[in-house]
């Protein structure tokens, strides 16, 4: 048997927008990275389950083994903080809320050699979700139904022997409003960041991952967004000697050999992870440090 490669220390490491529960969420490639690496603190900054779009008809095996593998971060004693989003935001009535490792809030401040970091998901810029909610919710339907249209393109695609595209980036990138929508997103985060006397603002909720200074009349703050895990598969990194750095899952070359094909025979985490809700809450309770009822 070969010998697990080691984990890249991390003294922090960000993801967001993982929306489980989605047809567009890459759950096998994020449990494939979270696995490559060792963090001191990992954040989960939003929209990490799709509450939204949540539907009982679809949860695959694959989803379950990310909730279970964070669990089990957590009992080993990983800390983790859970910052709601808006497609998560039922969460929000329980920020404050600790469970042995993780805590849920809606924001965090990370004192770091390199500045202060400031770290929320970022909705509350979102003109759309303050004043349209029917609208946001409407738009996240269809950009799920748009990621099940792009992999039935790629599909062919590949077939054909043609590279892959990414339709929802594509049409991002030519929307002069999107670009000027992201580019207003990102200042008034700096901006804000300023005011309030941090170095680094690190937000994600636009599923664009980005790390660059911008200009302030407070002076320069590093704009951090850590992507999302249905079109780009990225993350934040953070350690003592590098500072902030993006990682990009694609980029990696561990991690571009194919990934495994399915066992005919589920092992033992598989039928954890296809085990009934009652027993799934009951073992991730137990995960967690704490009794089920």
């Amino acid at each position: 048997m070969k010998p697990k490669p080691a984990r890249r220390r991390l003294e922090v490491c960000v993801i967001s927008d993982v929306h489980l529960g989605t047809y567009g969420c890459h759950a096998p490639e994020l449990l494939r990275y979270l696995k490559s690496v060792k963090p001191k603190t990992l954040v989960l900054n939003g929209d990490i389950v799709d509450i939204w779009q949540f539907s009982k008809s679809y949860w695959p095996a694959a989803h379950m083994r990310v909730v279970r593998y964070l669990a089990g971060l957590a009992a080993k004693g990983t800390r983790i903080q859970y910052l709601t989003g808006n497609h998560d935001e039922l969460l929000r009535k329980f920020a404050g809320t600790q469970l042995g490792a993780l805590r849920i809030d809606n924001k965090l401040v990370l004192d770091l050699p390199h500045g202060r970091t400031w770290l929320f998901h970022g909705d509350v810029f979102d003109v759309t979700m303050r004043h349209s909610r029917w609208l946001a919710r409407l738009g996240g339907h269809g950009y799920d139904l748009l990621i099940l249209l792009n992999r039935l393109v790629n599909w062919g695609l590949v077939r054909l022997g043609r590279p892959r595209v990414a339709l929802s980036k594509t049409v991002k990138d030519r929307v002069k409003r999107a670009v000027s929508l992201v580019s207003d997103f990102e200042q008034t985060a700096a901006t804000i960041a300023a005011d309030k006397g941090y170095r680094y603002v690190a937000c994600g909720h636009i599923h664009c991952p980005e790390i660059k200074e911008l200009g302030t009349a407070q002076g320069p703050v590093t704009y951090l967004n850590s992507g999302d895990w249905v079109e780009n598969l990225t993350a934040l990194e953070y350690t003592a000697a590098a500072g902030w750095q993006l990682y990009r899952y694609h980029d990696d070359p561990a991690m571009q050999q194919p990934l495994l094909p399915e066992p005919a025979e589920p092992d033992e985490e598989d039928a954890a992870a296809d085990a009934p809700a009652a027993t799934l809450l009951a073992g991730l309770l137990r995960e967690i440090g704490m009794s089920p009822a």
